[in-house]
């Protein structure tokens, strides 16, 4: 606090203020993308074309000047006294504007931003790289990597146009937006390929955020009404578990992207279906499992007794579709029949998954697994539990997504708790 009758300090001219912005920004970005930043500042205020490297000198020659300038008159001279003389004094100076801060920041986010999805671009991507790997170094924890591009996306530009192609490409990318996490990035590197950074994530649910991007971008592709069917492959590495370089994880992970895009032409050619998931990370054979008692059969809800022999196991019918759930409860309340499964569910054991259940969301459950016709959960009780239930599930990967529940079966655990199976409704 300044002492009572100091003189109050000057404020800065506007202009000035800009200069002390910029110059506070520009010590914050590595030294490539200062330099293509200035490139492009200097071809705004002054219709220069540099290169970057002069442009970077230019601007340490600026801040040299404004030392030299302030030692001589004995105050503070501002950054554009300084800039203004190296200019005149180099001769480049020929038509100097002031550049507004919006501006600048938009020249900012521009270096670093694909121009034609609105996603990080390839620079970005490194720099993100490091910092997440040595982020994960520090704390010890998982970190994904995913390598994506687009199956037969030549032939969209051959058929029907490369405008038609450019919306394929922002499809893509709006379906990377919407699938991942806050914490999660997704980059374009070139091209139709990709990339994405998943902190936290394994393999498990780093292939069931793949899962889910494959089926989101399949429906905003419909609009496009397209004559090809464009797939996205993906390939997935994950640090320690695969490798703790950079460079290593991009190798392995484009590997595995680069057998399953092979399978999938096979397939293609041989009509058959595209491949689930062949890039997980191999994994060893399991051993054969001991033999155990058999556990209690789980307990309708709706019937409160055990299947007949007749019946398939409701565990079975859970991970079932909503529609043919519903359609068999229609039908014979007493009697579910299983349907086959669309996907495998993913287990979320060792994860912090869980559920608010109710409107008013004072209930909790833990997830123990999910599919695209269903989830598990954990609960004390099941007493008071309803034939329709709303809850809003918190699983890695995915944002919280609220669905409507059935409960279908329910099977007491060792703990004392209640495992639910849930079937999505419509």
């Amino acid at each position: 606090m300044p002492s009572p009758g100091a003189p109050a300090p000057l404020r800065l001219p506007i202009e000035d203020s800009y200069f002390e912005l910029l110059a506070d920004t520009l010590e914050s970005l590595d030294l490539p993308a200062r330099g293509q930043f200035l490139q492009r500042y200097f071809r705004a205020i002054a219709h220069l074309d540099l290169r970057e490297t002069q442009s970077v000198q230019i601007w340490d020659e600026m801040l040299a000047r404004r030392r030299e300038l302030t030692d001589l008159v004995g105050r503070q001279v501002s950054l554009k006294t300084a800039l203004t003389d190296v200019l005149s004094s180099s001769g480049l100076l020929r038509v100097p504007i002031l550049i507004e801060y919006d501006e600048l920041k938009r020249l900012e986010l521009n270096a670093v931003t694909d121009p034609l999805t609105g996603l990080h671009n390839r620079r970005l991507f490194a720099e993100t790289f490091e910092k997440e790997l040595n982020r994960a170094r520090r704390y010890g924890q998982p970190l994904g990597l995913v390598t994506l591009d687009l199956h037969r996306f030549k032939e969209v530009n051959d058929r029907h146009g490369h405008p038609r192609g450019d919306d394929v490409l922002r499809a893509a990318a709006a379906t990377l937006k919407k699938a991942l996490r806050t914490s999660d990035s997704a980059f374009r590197i070139g091209g139709d390929e990709f990339a994405l950074l998943l902190p936290q994530t394994d393999s498990p649910q780093a292939l069931a955020l793949c899962r889910r991007v494959e089926t989101v971008f399949a429906e905003m592709l419909q609009t496009l009404q397209l004559a090809v069917t464009v797939g996205m492959d993906h390939g997935v590495a994950i640090f320690p578990q695969d490798a703790e370089q950079a460079d290593q994880l991009i190798r392995i992970a484009d590997e595995r992207l680069y057998r399953l895009k092979q399978e999938n032409h096979s397939k293609s050619g041989n009509g058959s279906s595209r491949t689930e998931s062949p890039s997980a990370p191999d994994a060893p054979a399991a051993p054969a499992p001991q033999r155990a008692a058999p556990a209690p059969p789980p307990i309708s809800i709706e019937t409160k007794r055990a299947p007949d022999k007749t019946e398939t196991t409701i565990a079975a019918a859970a991970s079932a579709t909503s529609e043919a759930i519903s359609a068999d409860l229609t039908v014979a309340p007493s009697r579910v029949f299983a349907v086959q499964r669309k996907a495998e569910r993913v287990s979320m054991t060792g994860t912090n998954a869980y559920a608010v259940l109710g409107d008013q969301g004072v209930r909790r459950a833990r997830v123990l697994d999910l599919g695209f016709g269903g989830v598990a959960m954990e609960l004390d009780s099941v007493e008071d539990l309803p034939a329709n239930l709303l809850a809003v599930l918190h699983v890695p990967i995915l944002p919280p997504v609220r669905v409507n529940l059935k409960p279908v079966w329910k099977q007491l655990t060792d703990q004392g708790g209640f495992r639910v199976g849930c079937a999505f409704v419509s």
